[in-house]
C-alpha cells in the first residue's frame, strides 16, 4: 500500500509499505477513505516532536471503513464507517477513567498514531484499542463533515469544555487557523455574550468575517485596546490561545481580565515565559496540555444535528499520490488554504 512516511528531519516521502495486520485482540484495521494534513504533521517534519519515530507513517486525522477487528472489539464491526481518534487510550487506567485520555499509561497511550506508530496518510491503518479509538459516523454525516472530528475539532471541543465559558462572558480566541476556527465553533455552542477572534493574516480574517459575521475580529496590534473596549470588566473573561507564537502567548494573558481563565490550545515550538512580576495581581488561571479527545461521539451527534459544521474549513482536496504537493500548499499557506483533504486511497 502507499503510505506517506517520516524519513528524517525535514523529509517525508510517499512509500510502498505492507498493509497492516491485527496485532492484538483489541485492534481494528481501517480502510482509509479520507484523511487530512495537520500542523502537528509539520512539527514532526521539522523535528519539533522528539517522540516521532523515523520510518513511521504520518497522519492522525482520518475517517474510513472498518476492514477487520480483533475478537475483543465490541463497539464496531467490519463495514462500519468510522472517525478515528487522534489519541490511543486503553479506557482502563486511572487517567482514562477520569477523562484524561491524553495521559493514558499504556505504552501506546496518548498521541501515537502518525507519531510513534503508523498513522493514516495511507491506504490502511491499524487502530489499537478500537473500542475507544473509533466512533461510528451517523448515516446523515458524510466523510468530509466527519473528517476533523478525531483531532482538530476534538481539540476545540476540549479547550472550550475546560474553559468554563458562561453566557455573560467575552471570549477571546487568538488565532484563526483550523484549530482556532474549531475552537470558535465550539465556543459559540456556549452562547457567550460576545466572541472576538484575533488574527494577523488577512485571508484568515476574511474567512472569519465571511462565515461567522456575528463574531468580532481584530488584528494583534490593536487587540488589547479592542478587547478592553468590547468587554465589561477590562478584558476578556476567557482567552483561548490557538496561535502558538511567543507574542500570542503574551497577548493571551495581557488581554485577560483579572481572575480570568487562559486556556492554551496551541502547540509551541519553544518554551514560553510567565513574567510573574508583571502578572502579579491578575490572579489568572492557566489551563494547558494536550487534547483529551474522548468526546468524539458527542461531537458527531452535534454534527448530525446541524449544530457543528467544519466542512467550510476543507478548502482543498488532493489524491494521495499528490500528497507532497498538498503539504507544500498547506505549509506555505497558499491560495487561502485552511485544511487539505487527501482522498483516492483505495486502489481497486
Amino acid at each position: 500500500m502507499l503510505a506517506y512516511t517520516y524519513v528524517e528531519r525535514g523529509k517525508f516521502e510517499l512509500r510502498e509499505k505492507q498493509k497492516p495486520a491485527l496485532q492484538d485482540d483489541r485492534d481494528a484495521i481501517i480502510r482509509v477513505t479520507l484523511a487530512s494534513i495537520c500542523t502537528s504533521d509539520l512539527h514532526i517534519k521539522h523535528g519539533s516532536v522528539p517522540r516521532a519515530v523515523p520510518g513511521v507513517t504520518v497522519g492522525h486525522e482520518m475517517v474510513g471503513v472498518v476492514e477487520a477487528v480483533g475478537p475483543a472489539v465490541a463497539a464496531v464491526k467490519p463495514g462500519d464507517r468510522v472517525a478515528v481518534n487522534v489519541e490511543t487510550f486503553c479506557g482502563e487506567c486511572f487517567f482514562c477513567k477520569h477523562g484524561y485520555v491524553n495521559n493514558c499509561t499504556d505504552p501506546n497511550g496518548g498521541w501515537a498514531l502518525g507519531c510513534r506508530i503508523d498513522g493514516g496518510q495511507a491506504e490502511y491503518v491499524r487502530v489499537p484499542y478500537a473500542d475507544q479509538g473509533l466512533n461510528r459516523i451517523p448515516a446523515n454525516v458524510n466523510d468530509r463533515q466527519a473528517l476533523l472530528v478525531g483531532d482538530v475539532l476534538a481539540t476545540g471541543f476540549w479547550a472550550v469544555r475546560i474553559s468554563e465559558i458562561a453566557p455573560e462572558d467575552t471570549v477571546l480566541i487568538i488565532g484563526a487557523g483550523p484549530t482556532g476556527i474549531c475552537t470558535l465553533l465550539c465556543a459559540l455552542l456556549k452562547r457567550p455574550a460576545r466572541v472576538i477572534v484575533c488574527e494577523k493574516d488577512a485571508a484568515r480574517l476574511r474567512f472569519v468575517r465571511e462565515h461567522y459575521p456575528k463574531v468580532l475580529t481584530v488584528e494583534p496590534v490593536h487587540a488589547l485596546e479592542f478587547v478592553r473596549a468590547n468587554s465589561s470588566h477590562g478584558g476578556a473573561d476567557v482567552v483561548l490561545e490557538a496561535a502558538g507564537a511567543e507574542e500570542t502567548f503574551r497577548l493571551a494573558w495581557e488581554c485577560a481580565r483579572p481572575n480570568a481563565v487562559v486556556t492554551i490550545v496551541a502547540l509551541y515550538n519553544g518554551s514560553q515565559i510567565l513574567p510573574l512580576p508583571e502578572m502579579y495581581g491578575k490572579n489568572l488561571t492557566f489551563k494547558t496540555g494536550g487534547v483529551d479527545g474522548c468526546d468524539c461521539g458527542e461531537i458527531l451527534e452535534l454534527i448530525s444535528q446541524g449544530k457543528l459544521d467544519t466542512e467550510p474549513l476543507i478548502t482543498h482536496t488532493y489524491p494521495l499520490k499528490e500528497i507532497a504537493a498538498a503539504y507544500d500548499l498547506f505549509e506555505n499557506r497558499r491560495d487561502g488554504v485552511m485544511k487539505v483533504a487527501i482522498e483516492e486511497f483505495f486502489r481497486t
